[in-house]
């Protein structure tokens, strides 16, 4: 009996596929891929503002250029909790097949914001003391601090949003008579009004009865447990292996990996950017980048190191062409032809380095970086940029990192080796049985 048909594979494809639809984690990934070039962009400017910036120019007329990477930082880190809470109640709402997913994302914004405190203390430019200033909207709770809070609050207003909204006699008609955009915002009027006024109702209780507020005890008591667990090295070597152990059943590792670790390593490396732009110390030794740098080596199971083991030690014409074929991809961590073609679906012979040579480079790169030997991963690159200059660009320009990244590659394709030659036997096996058969 092959794995895939045993009791075990059989119960971990459902468990897998039922938790990559689950509706709530299928909605965090798309609002999270949707934002994502916005993380990029943010990545980018930071890495001029501190590098390339600091190379061309000095004194006053640096920091006159780098208003510009501030700006970049101010819509896109500084509001990211804004943003994902937005994008959550829209996909929230699509993925339910409710009709108006924009207002959807429009009451998770205003619940939002109505969860953040009305005064804040915060201190003048080169002041020590703090003031208490009211009526304004800090970057601390619209930035990356409060992303897990934008994700909750998004979840649970649009689900409220969407049953309220379904009630009948809480619709107000004003027939076809009116524009559709007048009719539609009637329609939904008093869901909306019930929605906002009840989360800014417990705001306000909160406030008043302990003078917190709900963004501050999502972070601390929420987000920040979750994160480190998720995210420790063990959290991540766990998840990341499961995720990994999909591809054997012709799944994609995005159901486990996109759902639950993805968005934790995000927040991670937002946070990352917005210390580095600050001139502060990263916090996140994992975050995205890393994992993308170390794990994702020509794509899922660093496949790269696979196709020049290939070149090296195979002697299957077949194994040889699809190798050929999936190179070029293959270096912008393109690997479908690998995954499908070589194959690896499927494929026992090789599902031993594709699941540990990942885990095996996050525990390495992890463990460079603790000893300081690489800089921390501060900026989000496209996952498509090549090997190398991916980990160079990720940890503003640290050379090291890329020479860390040559010590994996090599590791990598030694621990392939051994595997594609049994690859080898066994295809010259079954192939040998087929023509006995047919004969």
């Amino acid at each position: 009996m092959t794995l895939e048909n045993s009791k075990f594979g059989q119960a971990f494809i459902k468990i897998a596929v039922k938790l990559g639809n689950e509706i709530h984690l299928r909605s965090l990934r798309d609002a999270f891929a949707t934002i994502m070039p916005l993380y990029i962009l943010a990545g980018l400017a930071t890495l001029l503002n501190n590098t390339v910036f600091t190379w061309i120019f000095k004194g006053n007329t640096l920091l006159k250029v780098q208003y510009w990477g501030t700006m970049v930082s101010n819509a896109t880190l500084n509001i990211s909790s804004l943003l994902i809470a937005t994008m959550i109640g829209y996909f929230l709402a699509k993925n339910r097949g409710f009709s108006k997913p924009l207002a959807s994302a429009m009451v998770s914004l205003a619940t939002l914001v109505a969860m953040m405190p009305n005064t804040i203390e915060i201190a003048a430019d080169g002041a020590k003391k703090t003031s208490s200033i009211s009526g304004v909207l800090s970057y601390t709770n619209m930035g990356t601090g409060g992303m897990f809070a934008g994700v909750i609050m998004g979840l649970l207003a649009t689900e409220l949003f969407i049953k309220i909204s379904n009630i009948k006699s809480l619709k107000i008609n004003l027939g076809d008579q009116v524009p559709p955009a007048v009719g539609d915002s009637f329609n939904v009027l008093i869901p909306i009004i019930l929605v906002v006024s009840f989360f800014a109702l417990i705001s306000a209780v909160l406030y008043d009865t302990t003078s917190l507020n709900v963004i501050s005890l999502i972070t601390k008591f929420i987000q920040e447990p979750l994160r480190h667990i998720g995210t420790g090295i063990v959290g991540v070597l766990i998840i990341y292996t499961l995720a990994n152990l999909l591809w054997l059943f012709g799944i994609h590792f995005s159901v486990i990996y996109s759902t639950i670790l993805e968005p934790l390593l995000i927040i991670n490396i937002v946070q990352n950017t917005a210390a580095y732009n600050a001139g502060h110390v990263a916090p996140n030794i994992i975050n995205l980048s890393l994992v993308q740098a170390f794990a994702l080596l020509g794509g899922s199971g660093s496949t790269l190191c696979l196709l020049v083991a290939t070149f090296i030690v195979s002697k299957n014409k077949a194994a040889k062409n699809v190798a050929k074929l999936s190179f070029l991809p293959g270096i912008f961590n393109i690997n479908e032809p690998v995954i499908f073609g070589y194959p690896i679906v499927y494929n026992v012979s090789l599902i031993i380095p594709f699941i540990l040579l990942p885990s095996l480079s996050i525990f390495i790169a992890w463990l460079t970086t603790t000893l300081g030997w690489m800089n921390t991963c501060v900026i989000q690159v496209p996952w498509t940029t090549p090997m190398f200059l991916n980990s160079f660009l990720a940890t503003g320009g640290d050379w090291r990192a890329p020479v860390i990244q040559v010590a994996v590659f090599v590791l990598g394709v030694l621990l392939y080796m051994p595997f594609v030659k049994i690859n080898d036997k066994v295809v010259a096996k079954e192939v040998e049985e087929k023509k006995i058969e047919e004969a």
